[in-house]
C-alpha cells in the first residue's frame, strides 16, 4: 500500500531516487520492477508495481476501440507505458517522453494512491492543490463517507 507524499529532486538526466519506505514496499511487491505511464486526466505520471500493471493491462486492452474516450485512454496508458527497474540505490531513470508529458523538471512530488503512485511536477501538484474548482458532482459513494 502506497501512502503519503514525498518531495524529490530529479537530476538533469531524469534520474530520481525513490524514498526509502516506498522503495521497501516496491521491493517486496515487485522486486523493484515497475511500469510508468501517462495519467489520462491529469498531466502527471502513474507508477505501478509490475504485477499490478499486468492485472489492469488486459482491462485497458478490452476497452472499445471505436469509442473516442476509450481509445484516448488506451493510447495514453499503453502508448506511454514504460517498464523500469530500480537500481541498487533505489533510483529510476524517467524517460524524456514521460518527463515532457508531465512537465517534470528538478522538483517533483511522488504521491501514494494505495495500489499505485503518482509522479507530479511540484508546480503542477501545488497548482492542483490550490485549485478549488470542481466540475464533477460528488458521487453517491462519497456522500456517505465519514472521515
Amino acid at each position: 500500500m502506497f501512502l503519503g507524499s514525498h518531495a524529490i529532486n530529479m537530476d538533469a538526466k531524469g534520474r530520481m531516487a525513490i524514498p526509502a519506505r516506498t522503495r521497501e514496499t516496491l521491493a517486496s511487491a515487485c522486486d523493484g520492477q515497475i511500469v510508468i505511464t501517462a495519467h489520462t486526466e491529469e498531466r502527471c505520471l502513474l507508477v505501478y508495481p509490475e504485477p499490478q500493471w499486468q492485472e489492469i493491462l488486459p482491462k485497458i486492452e478490452q476497452l472499445p476501440s471505436f469509442n473516442k474516450v476509450a481509445r484516448r485512454a488506451q493510447r495514453l496508458l499503453i502508448g506511454y507505458a514504460c517498464p523500469l527497474e530500480m537500481d541498487a540505490n533505489g533510483r529510476i531513470l524517467v524517460p524524456p517522453t514521460l518527463r515532457d508529458y508531465a512537465g517534470l523538471e528538478k522538483k517533483i512530488m511522488l504521491v501514494g494512491q494505495g495500489k499505485r503512485l503518482e509522479l507530479w511536477s511540484e508546480d503542477r501538484w501545488t497548482a492542483w492543490l490550490d485549485d478549488s474548482s470542481v466540475d464533477d458532482d460528488m458521487p453517491e459513494e462519497m456522500q456517505s463517507l465519514s472521515l
